[in-house]
């Protein structure tokens, strides 16, 4: 996703109204409802989704929509108490009614959820062969809704539904609800954590003159005369975030190409406004390269029983799986803008290799909880650098990460707070990129490095995982220890300084970290005259003899380019 720090050099005249809005959020008090929507409670740890058939039909004219989904769920362990289900559904949404069973059963509401007790509290204790089965029996609910959804004010920061026309008045309707949830438009177990082990059935049924495209493929189309409506059905079959469920209505046009992957040929399906058909099939050849520049990267394409879709939205993007929102208005850079002002980044479209990039990092790897949302956006923003350097050289890619830094504010730490649905700073993007560069050239091994990429892929694969999950991984892949370096990046707002004394004249350089937390150990490597130099300040000073000529050729330019850091050179001499 895109945040709103990330941009404010493009949006100048928000950025007063940006920053008070952070303040304000950095000082909330959190509350129940936001514990309810961020943590794992008892009545939602026990359960886990197997299955999700979503219906819907969007009333245009009155911007409401009404539906119902059929929930399929497992026991992972014995409830605590009588079976209580946590359903999340926003307000002002309502629930009708919920069948289990085949038979309505009784819940309640408690702001944005709706409480389901499956078994009454003496029943449950008293028959220790219904307990069982709620942990060795698929279980199914079906809960029927209706009612207005939260518009969306500025998609895709304020989430919700969009109700928007095309240039030639036609409607056009799309969902983006990263943050925000997905309960904001359908009842769901709205947690990160949970993606359905068997992904999603999509039914959505809008005016025969419209078309509805969702995650996944489209498998049936069925029309009802009488009322001049169309039910599309949409078929993914890996699990999948539920913010990533998506739902375009509009006058789509659409056409098709393929990609030899890795292992697998791509089906590639773009589906744009009818009148934008020509323009798209020129712009989109970016695709091809962009996923041959990825899988090179990170492996072989996630989801290829899903394909992989460009869907036009009224928004600027959006990372849903297998459907990516598309809505830079076929430009390249972030809306014809550069967000490094190197120049490398008018060479491509933003949103296609963003966005698509979420697909191996958010979508393939999901985090349990949004405040560790950096595994997300670090690497996602940081494949920027990588398709740069598939374009251009390494230089380039350098020169692009470089010119990230312009976006980094340090206000604020990368980590949210944890279960409360509370992300972190929008440094995740520009800092957090910049900190796997850093990396990269600590490990001194681009193979290495792209292994590592790759391995993460493999390993989580499909998978949810926490921040620490991945910090640990990065470090026993690598064998070495970066735990320090994630606290300094992801905790801190501090910039590590790098001081260094050389003596010419002895040929000795001292060195050390200041501005730090303790125990702060990068490596540095780094070439002059075309030999590595390689070094491991600690927060002591250290000196070690150098045999290498001119040694004026080690130079804060160069270090600082290569790692997130301060430095500061002294020279020496007898």
């Amino acid at each position: 996703m895109l945040s709103k720090t990330y941009f404010l050099i493009i949006i100048l005249s928000l950025i007063a109204s940006s920053n008070q809005a952070q303040l304000m959020a950095d000082k909330k008090a959190f509350t129940k409802a936001d514990s309810l929507r961020g943590m794992l409670n008892e009545n939602r740890d026990w359960w886990d989704v197997q299955h999700y058939e979503l219906s819907i039909k969007p009333n245009i004219t009155n911007k409401t929509i009404e539906g119902n989904v059929i929930i399929s769920f497992k026991g992972i362990k014995l409830p605590t108490t009588a079976a209580t289900l946590q359903i999340d559904l926003q307000q002002p949404l309502i629930a009708d009614s919920i069948l289990w069973q085949n038979k309505k059963i009784p819940f309640t509401r408690n702001g944005n959820i709706v409480l389901v007790s499956l078994i009454t509290d003496e029943v449950f204790a008293e028959r220790e062969k219904t307990k069982l089965g709620l942990v060795t029996a698929t279980q199914k609910i079906q809960i029927f809704y209706h009612g207005t959804p939260k518009a969306a004010i500025r998609a895709p920061w304020d989430g919700g539904l969009v109700w928007a026309k095309d240039k030639l008045g036609n409607p056009w309707i799309a969902t983006a609800c990263q943050g925000l949830g997905a309960s904001v438009w359908w009842p769901c177990k709205d947690h990160q954590s949970d993606e359905p082990n068997n992904g999603v059935l999509l039914h959505y049924t809008v005016p025969d003159t419209l078309t509805a495209v969702g995650n996944g493929k489209l498998i049936a189309t069925n029309n009802y005369k009488p009322d001049n409506l169309t039910t599309y059905t949409w078929q993914i079959k890996n699990p999948i975030n539920s913010y990533c469920v998506t739902m375009n209505v509009g006058k789509y046009g659409n056409f098709t190409d393929t990609y030899d992957g890795v292992e697998n040929k791509l089906n590639l399906n773009y589906w744009v406004l009818a009148y934008n058909l020509s323009k798209a099939k020129e712009h989109f050849t970016i695709v091809p390269k962009m996923l041959q520049c990825f899988e090179y990267w990170f492996g072989k394409y996630p989801f290829p029983e899903d394909d992989y879709k460009l869907i036009e939205t009224p928004f600027v993007g959006m990372e849903h799986q297998s459907g990516v929102a598309y809505g830079n208005r076929y430009l390249n850079g972030y809306t014809g803008n550069d967000l490094s002002a190197t120049g490398y980044g008018m060479a491509w479209d933003y949103m296609i290799v963003h966005e698509s990039g979420h697909e191996w990092f958010g979508n393939n790897i999901t985090t349990k909880d949004i405040a560790d949302m950096w595994v997300h956006e670090s690497f996602t923003c940081y494949s920027e650098t990588l398709f740069t350097e598939f374009l251009f050289n390494k230089a380039a890619g350098d020169k692009y990460n470089y010119g990230l830094r312009r976006n980094i504010e340090n206000d604020s730490p990368i980590i949210g707070t944890y279960n409360v649905n509370k992300e972190g700073s929008g440094d995740m993007y520009s800092k957090g990129a910049n900190m796997l560069h850093t990396i990269r050239h600590s490990m001194n091994n681009d193979e290495k490095f792209r292994g590592l990429l790759q391995a993460l892929n493999k390993t989580f694969y499909h998978q949810t995982v926490t921040g620490k999950q991945v910090e640990y991984y990065i470090s026993q892949y690598s064998n070495e220890d970066y735990s320090k370096v994630f606290q300094q990046y992801l905790y801190t707002t501090q910039i590590p300084s790098l001081l260094l004394e050389i003596d010419n004249t002895n040929k000795i350089f001292k060195y050390k970290w200041s501005n730090c937390v303790d125990g702060f150990n990068l490596k540095i490597a780094s070439v002059i005259n075309s030999k590595q130099l390689l070094f491991s300040p600690t927060t002591s000073w250290q000196s070690k003899p150098l045999d290498i000529g001119d040694i004026d050729f080690l130079t804060k330019e160069q270090l600082e380019k290569s790692y997130y850091i301060k430095t500061a050179i002294t020279y020496t001499t007898n």
